[in-house]
């Protein structure tokens, strides 16, 4: 079974599934990672998908672009299989204000 995918108004993707099921959980899959459109910081719409690697260690980014804002969204990777979430939720399990997506702040030495 194949299906094509307009993920967004600049990435089409096609997924060949062996059955519906399959083809479900590849759609869920793809739309939530490829399917975020807008930063939860300002809106903007300038989006860069960004991968950076430290001591061997792959870190997953969306970066907004829009001149002022260059707020990030951190995806993680999934213990089993070859697939990733975005980080919508703090170390103890509260969803993060702005849907997950922080800046540096300067004075608290963080992203907030």
């Amino acid at each position: 079974m194949k299906a094509t995918l307009q993920v967004n108004n600049r990435l089409s993707v096609e997924i060949d599934a062996s059955g519906q099921k399959d083809l479900f959980e590849e759609l869920a899959s793809l739309q939530e990672i490829f399917g975020v459109t807008k930063c939860g910081k300002c809106g903007g719409e300038d989006l860069k998908f960004v991968v950076r690697e430290n001591d061997g260690n792959k870190f997953y980014e969306l970066h907004c672009q829009k001149s002022g804002c260059f707020a990030r969204l951190a995806f993680g990777s999934h213990k089993k299989g070859d697939t990733l979430f975005p980080k919508r939720k703090d170390s103890d399990g509260q969803y993060l204000p702005d849907g997950g997506w922080t800046r540096w702040d300067k004075e608290k030495g963080e992203r907030v």
